[in-house]
């Protein structure tokens, strides 16, 4: 009974995804591509974008980036509930403070 009083409810998200010119630098990230992504809290939408971002298959036409990779950084934008960044390393998604970006 309590699980489902404590259920998350569905949302859209807004998602960034910040890659560096090069992989397997620590600075210099920029925006690569944003879009929403419909999911069930933060690890729901981490995942679905991994999924989307590393299967050549559900690219987005547009989308120039490359594939996710170890210190890719995704930002969830919930407006006025706060900012989340995520930075991907070896053991998963990890939360950061903030982004250097040049």
């Amino acid at each position: 009974m309590i699980k489902l009083l404590a259920k998350k409810t569905a949302a859209y998200y807004d998602v960034t995804i910040f890659q560096t010119p090069n992989f397997r630098q620590d600075k210099g990230y920029k925006v690569v591509y944003r879009t929403s992504i419909f999911g069930q809290g933060h690890e729901d939408c981490l995942e679905k974008t991994f999924k989307l971002f590393n299967v050549a298959d559900l690219m987005p036409k547009d989308y120039r980036g490359r594939f996710l990779s170890t210190g890719d950084i995704l930002l969830i934008d919930q407006g006025i509930l706060g900012q989340y960044y995520y930075q991907l390393k070896p053991e998963g998604w990890k939360t950061i403070n903030r982004i250097h970006i040049r």
